[in-house]
């Protein structure tokens, strides 16, 4: 900051998205801030191609309502699967792994662009997802900026996430169930299979309750049925014998 009587021309910020639903919150922030940031959308890990543009195209249309400029980058699948595919595909590898590797091509590559364009700032709107790993994000997003010449400018935006998927919905804005490569796109599959197949099992299960239940109950009105039963028996047999009974003192009384 400067001590200049003359107001100072607010930073230029350069803000990395990956989709619309996620750049809702950091605009708005952002502007609530005295920033006009550029939403620059350099993705090439989504997959497939036809995803990538649905992303895009759902971006540029909230973006356009909301006059903030887009810029696309290169869409390189092939980049992405030799730096980051290719070398994180094995077992031995975590998640963490492939994911730091996929936020650095797409940071280093904005952040070139940032350069080019003489930005000052740069973030980006990956951490609005819970389901993103933000410390990372964090470290490879301030290693960009610096190799770039730029300043880093993360934020932790989580705690909008609910507001952004509200805003979302309202919108009626395309929001996509996996994080965008072909990786996660089957680990979100597995995770919906495996869901379905606990809420089956929990319907199985209140269902086997249900018939224990039924089957109980049944019990219940059987074993009364037969107590009844019983009961009924034995008032047949009392009632039998006091009837012999009297016929006895009747057939005595006549013979005396």
């Amino acid at each position: 900051m400067t001590n200049s009587q003359a107001p100072k021309k607010p930073e230029s910020f350069l803000l990395h998205a990956c989709c619309g639903p996620c750049s809702l919150e950091p605009v708005r922030l952002l502007r609530e801030q005295g920033y006009e940031p550029v939403i620059y959308y350099a993705n090439s890990n989504i997959a497939p191609e036809q995803e990538y543009h649905r992303r895009l195209d759902t971006l540029k249309s909230w973006a356009q309502e909301a006059s903030v400029s887009v810029v696309e980058g290169p869409y390189d699948p092939q980049a992405w699967e030799e730096e980051v595919a290719r070398p994180f595909e094995t077992l031995h590898h975590s998640r963490e792994e492939r994911c730091r590797a996929c936020y650095r091509l797409r940071f280093r590559q904005a952040a070139a662009y940032g350069k080019q364009e003489g930005f000052d700032l740069f973030g980006t709107t990956l951490s609005v997802s819970p389901y993103q790993y933000s410390a990372i994000i964090a470290q490879e997003l301030e290693e960009a900026a610096a190799t770039a010449g730029l300043q880093a400018a993360f934020e932790d935006y989580r705690p909008y996430y609910p507001e952004a998927t509200r805003r979302a919905k309202e919108a009626g804005l395309y929001r996509q169930n996996y994080c965008g490569c072909r990786f996660s796109a089957q680990e979100a599959e597995e995770e919906r299979r495996m869901r379905k197949a606990q809420r089956r099992a929990k319907k199985e299960a209140q269902r086997a309750l249900g018939r224990e239940a039924a089957e109980a109950e049944l019990r219940k009105v059987q074993e009364r049925r037969r107590e009844r039963a019983l009961y009924d028996e034995k008032q047949k047999r009392k009632h039998q014998i006091l009837k012999e009974l009297r016929e006895q003192n009747r057939a005595k009384a006549h013979h005396d």
